[in-house]
């Protein structure tokens, strides 16, 4: 089956090999050649892998061993599995888990989803020991950060291709690789791109034996897809900050509070005596003057926003509006468990929602992962998390979404739940605790338990329900199927019996001839297969 017309993604490579030779890093006569032959390559994944091989690292000096993926005939596509899959509320959002490969997941979700998430976040595995099937069949090689970042290459390439020009990109990571994947993110992302990187304390405790120091943080990276284009929403101001607003002089304008008019130095065009209502002389402190010179002070004054205190006879203060403060707190870098848990607390909601053994190491917390969604998403942004583990962002969506009903307060009126939607991709690894695989035995279970109130098998005996109420919605579960690429005679089995595009968003076609197109079109990319 050959695709009719040039892939989307072998365009964006082209257009990158074209950036590199303006920054200087690309002779253009290695361009021209390498878009020659990303043009005739076969396939979307070949022509990434010329790209990849291609293609130097003297932006950031970043070397390592690539290792490919491997080609394939076969299609790799979505299959529904109904057995998973749940709605409780169609007037609420619908959510996607993706059980398989992610490298395959992302392709597939290209074909609706390019250019429309806003917000990825990423826990990858940190090391070989943690990579689960892809190290150990893909990777022979005991050097670690090869593998790492040979497995993230790729798939960094595809899910800056799924982010809108406004999204952003969190990627979390340990002491021991965080230079490495920076310096991966500035190839892909591009260093302009780099908005910050966020530390967590993420241990509440130190482990006393460790030889030298117990380390009690992990790094997240932050990139957006374009720097000019994305917006931060800020933390939201505290309930304890606005309460410090009264209207004691009930100021048609609402709440306000007060600050000091002197200021220091002493300037002196801002010396000046000022008689307050009652008739007492002030001047401002030795060494200071008057924040305001005297004919704006006079025209503050005629509008009301110099308080004199309730008899008019206090030192005069200038009055600040709630509704004039933005309602927002620019973040900063370091983030205590105080304020987003640890992952102590992760490891305890997963045990209230499962019970007995923890069955997933290294959780992230609710918190954590809310705040950072909340930094740059709106309220119906779709949130994308390509190694979603125990599905903590899918949690943290649904717990954000719900903490932005709001009944009103002081300036603002009523407010709906968020219509956020969540992506999850999760590779089915069985693992001890876990012997039919992380997707089934943990991801789908804690997505099914969280939304509904019940497990799959409709027993409702689990310690979260006891102090939470279900989030709702619904959930709809993938996985990665395969069809051979060739012509399949035998009815029922050829790519355009079997794939379903309505998984993709898209209505039934009514023409074969419209299937045909379509599927040509859009699957060739997911062609592949990890090497063995």
């Amino acid at each position: 089956m050959q695709r009719k017309t040039m892939s989307t993604i072998k365009d964006e490579l082209i257009d990158e090999l074209q950036r590199r030779v303006e920054d200087k890093i690309l002779e253009p006569t290695n361009a021209e050649l390498l878009s020659k032959l990303i043009k005739n390559a076969d396939s979307d994944n070949e022509a990434m892998m010329i790209a990849e091989l291609g293609t130097t690292y003297k932006r950031t000096g970043l070397h390592f061993d690539k290792r490919l993926e491997k080609m394939t005939d076969d299609i790799h596509y979505f299959r529904k599995n109904n057995e998973l899959s749940f709605h409780t509320d169609d007037n609420k959002p619908t959510h996607k888990l993706i059980i398989g490969d992610n490298y395959e997941a992302l392709q597939n979700l290209l074909i609706q989803y390019k250019s429309k998430i806003d917000v990825i976040y990423i826990d990858p595995p940190y090391g070989k020991d943690s990579m689960g099937e892809f190290a150990k069949t893909n990777y022979q090689n005991a050097i670690t950060r090869d593998n790492l970042l040979s497995m993230l290459y790729p798939r960094l390439k595809l899910a800056k291709m799924l982010l809108s020009d406004s999204g952003v990109f969190f990627c979390s990571i340990d002491d021991k690789n965080q230079a490495y994947v920076k310096c991966l993110f500035d190839e892909v992302m591009g260093e302009s791109n780099f908005i910050a990187t966020i530390i967590w304390e993420r241990a509440y405790a130190p482990v006393n034996l460790k030889k030298h120091f117990s380390e009690s943080h992990d790094y997240i990276l932050c990139f957006a897809k374009k720097i000019n284009d994305c917006v931060c929403n800020g933390l939201p101001r505290s309930t304890d900050a606005n309460e410090r607003y009264s209207n004691p002089d009930n100021d048609p304008r609402g709440v306000w509070t007060s600050s000091d008019l002197s200021v220091g130095p002493r300037i002196e065009s801002k010396v000046y005596e000022i008689t307050t209502p009652s008739g007492r002389k002030v001047m401002p402190p030795s060494g200071y003057c008057w924040r305001l010179d005297k004919a704006t002070f006079e025209k503050y004054k005629s509008e009301n926003k110099i308080w004199f205190g309730d008899e008019g006879n206090s030192v005069p203060r200038i009055k600040r509006f709630l509704s004039e403060v933005k309602q927002s707190i620019t973040p900063m870098t370091i983030w205590k468990y105080s304020e987003v848990g640890h992952s102590q607390d992760a490891t305890k909601i997963l045990l209230s929602i499962f019970g007995g053994e923890a069955k997933f190491q290294y959780p992230k917390s609710v918190p954590l992962i809310s705040r950072l969604v909340a930094l740059y998403s709106k309220q119906d942004s779709v949130i994308l998390d390509f190694f979603a583990g125990s599905g903590t962002t899918g949690h943290a969506v649904l717990e954000l979404n719900r903490s932005e009903a709001k009944e009103g307060d002081l300036l603002n009126e009523k407010t709906p739940e968020g219509n956020r939607t969540f992506i999850l991709c999760q590779l089915n690894e069985i693992t001890d605790t876990t012997p039919n695989g992380i997707a089934y035995d943990v991801t789908s279970k804690r997505l099914k338990r969280i939304m509904t109130g019940e497990c799959y098998d409709g027993t409702k005996d689990f310690e979260w329900i006891k102090k939470n109420k279900p989030y709702g919605g619904n959930l709809d579960v993938y996985e990665i199927d395969s069809v051979p690429n060739f012509a399949v005679k035998e009815e029922g089995k050829t790519p355009f019996d079997v794939i379903d595009e309505t998984l993709y968003g898209q209505e039934k076609f009514e023409t074969l001839k419209e299937k045909v197109d379509w599927v040509c079109q859009n699957f060739s990319n997911t062609q592949k297969k990890l090497e063995e």
